[in-house]
């Protein structure tokens, strides 16, 4: 195997597998033999799932924002592997909330941290015990956007950084119990999210005050759409995927993964400029139109 290995446990819980990255994950680990419970919010995304996985793979209705949701997923995945334990757990479930920070609801800047940020805690202190019993590891998917704030994402962005200084953080306190703490940085991918936050974006400011509207009424369209744009031409969730695994199976895991050309310019170059330059750079794409 070279420089990678095989955990000593097989058994993986991916979360929000129902699309995007977290069902490439789920899939290309299950074609590699591990054993898969891939965490869905539905049971038509369970039954999508069973039509192109293996018998092996198991999904499990999982909402990381319920207790009760989390414990039943823990109590199954239990119930199914003993005390052999985890190799892994990969932490993807997200939703992206856009809009201008100074008119956008509280319950949905709330909502975004609830499930980008407290969610990815209570999942992975619930399987931590299983993770220390098969020496796993535990692999946050994070983006460009916790490396570089964006502008009208800014509730998703702060979610990304707390998620940086979270994996930081969580690295470090399971040092002492072998238990490598990775994160993989994407910038735009092609995934569902970005469309979803595009509907969701547009069902926010429709119900903006209309000060709003007259504030920002002329920018947010080709914000929306350049977003939007960069979702669709950007890197395929596939390829995250792969680098996802990588981090699962080197022998010496990195700290960080980064996918991505857009990823990849963002932290060799815009996150070395000053702040300003880089304020003014971002604002520059975002406003040009994606045509352009």
């Amino acid at each position: 195997m070279g420089n990678r290995r095989i955990p000593l446990a097989n058994t993986i819980v991916v979360t929000g597998a129902s699309s995007g990255i977290g069902k490439a994950c789920a899939l290309q680990l299950d074609k590699l033999g591990f054993r898969v419970f891939a965490g869905v919010r539905r049971e038509m995304d369970s039954d999508a799932l069973r039509c192109e996985a293996s018998a092996t793979l198991t999904p499990i209705l999982l909402d990381i924002t319920d207790a009760a949701s989390i414990t039943s997923a823990v109590d199954i995945v239990t119930t199914a592997i003993g005390e052999i334990g985890l190799a892994a757990i990969i932490n993807n479930a997200g939703i992206a909330v856009a809009g201008p920070l100074e008119f956008l609801p509280i319950d949905e800047i709330r909502k975004q941290l609830e499930v980008n940020v407290i969610g990815q805690i209570a999942v992975t202190q619930a399987f931590l015990p299983l993770l220390r019993q098969g020496q796993g590891r535990i692999i946050n998917i994070g983006s460009l956007g916790g490396r570089i704030a964006m502008p009208f994402i800014g509730p998703y962005s702060a979610a990304k950084f707390a998620m940086e200084a979270l994996t930081d953080a969580l690295r470090m306190e399971l040092r002492p119990w072998h238990i490598h703490v990775s994160i993989v940085e994407p910038g735009f991918i092609t995934t569902p999210i970005w469309e979803k936050s595009k509907e969701v974006a547009g069902t926010i400011f429709n119900n903006l005050p209309h000060q709003a509207e007259h504030m920002y009424g002329t920018i947010i369209p080709g914000v929306r759409e350049t977003y939007s744009h960069a979702g669709r031409t950007g890197t395929p969730a596939e390829e995250v995927a792969k680098v996802t695994i990588r981090a699962l199976t080197a022998a010496r895991p990195k700290t960080r993964y980064i996918v991505g050309r857009g990823a990849r310019l963002g932290t060799s170059v815009l996150e070395r400029l000053p702040d300003k330059l880089r304020d003014a750079l971002i604002i520059r794409w975002l406003t040009k139109s994606p045509a352009q």
